[in-house]
This record gives C-alpha cells, sequence and structure tokens, in this order.
C-alpha cells in the first residue's frame, strides 16, 4: 500500500516546503528587473504621449503594453509567495474547496500570471497586424482594408476569452489549478508556434517589399530592415523558446496526469526553478530589446536629420530615408518598417 502512486502522490504533496532562499532571491531579483523595465515603460510612454501625432499614438500603445507586462510580472513576483500559497511549486486545489481556504489566492495568481502573459503576447500581435495591413496595401492595393488596432482588439479580445473560459471551468469545478494551469501552457504553446511562423512570413515579405521600393526610387532602406531584422531574430528566438518551454511543460503534465492522476511529482523545486528562470528572463530580454528598439530609431532619426534631408531634397549621394509611415492611413509605428 506505501508504494501505490496514491500515497506516493499525497507524500510528494505533504512534504513540500515553503520557498527556499535561492528562490526567495531568485523571485526578487526579477521583480527588480521587470521594476526597471516598467519605469523606463513608464517614462518613454509619458514622452511619446507628449509629442502628439498618429504615430506616436501607436508607438505609445507599444510602450503601454510593455508598461503593463512589466507591472503585472512585477507584482506577482515582489508579493511574497507564501502570499498566494503555503508551498512555492504548484499543488492541486479544487474551487470551492473548504478543506484548501488558499484555493481562491492560487486561482487568482493563476490569474494575474495569465494577463501577464497575455499583455506581452499582445505586443506582438500588435506588431504583426501593423505588418499584415502594410503588406496587404501594397500585394493588394485594391482590397478593401479593415482598420488595424480594430483587427487587434479581436485578436486580443478572443485570447481574452479563452482566459475567461479556463477560469469558468475551474470554478464550475470540471478541473483544478493542475488543469488551469496546463490550459495555460497549451494555448501559450500554440499561440508562440504560430507568432513564430506569422513574424518570419511578414518577415521576408517586408524586406522584400522594401529593397524593391529601395531599389526603384533610389532611397536608402538599410536602417528599416535592420529593424525588421532585429525583430525578426529576438520575436522568433523569443517565442522559439516559449512554445519550447510550455510544450515540454504540457507534455509532463499530461503525462504524470495520466500516470498518477495529478501532477505533483512534476513540481520538483528544481524543475520548476528552473522553468521559472528560463521562461521570465527571456520575457526580461524581449521586452528590453523591444524598449531598445523603439528608442534606436527615434534617436537615429534626430541624429541623421532625416527631415531635414528629406526637405532639402536628398542625403548623401542623393538617396533620401524611407518614411517610417503609410500614405493611406494613420503612420504605421516604428516597429514596422
Amino acid at each position: 500500500m506505501s508504494s501505490s502512486p496514491l500515497h506516493r502522490a499525497l507524500e510528494i504533496i505533504t512534504t513540500q516546503v515553503p520557498e527556499t532562499t535561492f528562490e526567495f532571491y531568485s523571485d526578487a531579483t526579477l521583480g527588480v528587473a521587470f521594476l526597471a523595465t516598467a519605469i523606463i515603460a513608464a517614462k518613454r510612454m509619458s514622452y511619446s504621449r507628449s509629442q502628439g501625432g498618429a504615430e506616436t499614438t501607436v508607438v505609445t500603445a507599444f510602450y503601454s503594453l510593455i508598461l503593463l507586462t512589466a507591472t503585472l510580472r512585477t507584482i506577482w513576483l515582489i508579493v511574497p509567495s507564501t502570499f498566494w500559497s503555503p508551498y512555492y511549486t504548484p499543488h492541486a486545489v479544487m474551487a470551492f474547496d473548504p478543506n484548501h481556504p488558499e484555493w481562491l489566492s492560487k486561482f487568482l495568481e493563476i490569474l494575474l500570471i495569465g494577463a501577464g502573459s497575455l499583455c506581452l503576447f499582445s505586443i506582438f500581435i500588435l506588431i504583426l497586424v501593423y505588418w499584415a495591413d502594410i503588406l496587404k496595401k501594397y500585394f493588394y492595393p485594391g482590397a478593401r482594408r479593415s482598420k488595424p488596432m480594430v483587427t487587434f482588439l479581436v485578436l486580443v479580445a478572443v485570447l481574452l476569452i479563452l482566459q475567461i473560459l479556463n477560469a469558468t471551468l475551474f470554478l464550475m469545478k470540471n478541473y483544478s489549478t493542475e488543469g488551469m494551469i496546463l490550459v495555460n501552457a497549451v494555448t501559450l504553446s500554440l499561440v508562440s508556434l504560430v507568432c513564430v511562423c506569422e513574424i518570419t512570413i511578414f518577415s521576408h515579405r517586408f524586406r522584400t517589399v522594401l529593397k524593391t521600393l529601395g531599389a526603384i526610387n533610389q532611397v536608402s532602406t538599410e536602417s528599416q530592415v535592420k529593424r525588421i531584422v532585429w525583430i525578426t531574430v529576438t520575436g522568433n528566438l523569443f517565442f522559439f523558446t516559449r512554445a519550447f518551454i510550455e510544450t515540454i511543460f504540457a507534455v509532463m503534465l499530461i503525462m504524470y496526469w495520466h500516470k498518477y492522476g495529478t501532477v505533483a511529482e512534476v513540481f520538483s523545486h528544481t524543475l520548476w526553478d528552473a522553468y521559472i528562470l528560463l521562461k521570465h528572463w527571456s520575457e526580461v530580454a524581449i521586452l528590453a530589446l523591444m524598449l531598445y528598439i523603439l528608442q534606436s530609431r527615434f534617436t537615429t532619426q534626430n541624429m541623421d536629420g532625416s527631415e531635414d534631408v528629406a526637405a532639402n531634397g536628398g542625403g548623401k549621394g542623393g538617396y533620401q530615408t524611407v518614411p517610417d509611415t503609410d500614405l493611406d492611413g494613420p503612420p504605421v509605428a516604428t516597429l514596422s518598417v
């Protein structure tokens, strides 16, 4: 009886301990990193809003998403883990379980983590929506185009509905907090794979369009192409890593759930620490890179005097910088071209 799977699972659950010293300092360091990111994003957003104009409105939206993502992650990491649960590693808790009053705080923790992930993924969804709009303009000039921001809001609403549905099924006692974690892992894995494919396809088409326009109009497109390459490489690296992590995580959850009826064994401190560190430090890296890309564009514009050059009829050697705007609509943000 002592060697039965159920007994082993219960033994593991009862031997779980609160966060270790390493986990405490690790979370604190991550929290400070996200806090610094949030402060920088807030300052940039405030400056961007003060500039006015259609282009800065879109750029402000990017800064707002970065700020929201970093803020939500900061709150989750800085709040002591014992506030959410007696255990640092996840464990199964059913909704409205009188024997586990911590189910509500655990539920709120999962919602907080999911909201942060939604904001993070929304940054790249916004990029892809604007890229798709510009490409449609050039490849299908006569086609009717929907407003990019409307498309963005629809896609984000779909992901939000999935989050709400996941929470609803938990509250209806269809599955425990383990089920919520599994659903989020599968969702993020699928969305990450879609983002990798879309970023790769749109990036290739975008660079083709820019190089063609540059050759035809004898204008410089080097800075725009470099920005797109930066976004493609960093975005694909992040989403491929995220898809790999979440896929492995989901597979392990399903395997242990099927074998033992619980995933308590998969949530050892060592494995959970590795998952948290790889997942969230990659988020810090991608947010920092996005801030750098957004800032570097304006710095480059201000240093090369592109507006004055264009007004004087050309730059060095008769070349001009291709404007970062959509000719028929609101200017496309920094991350577009």
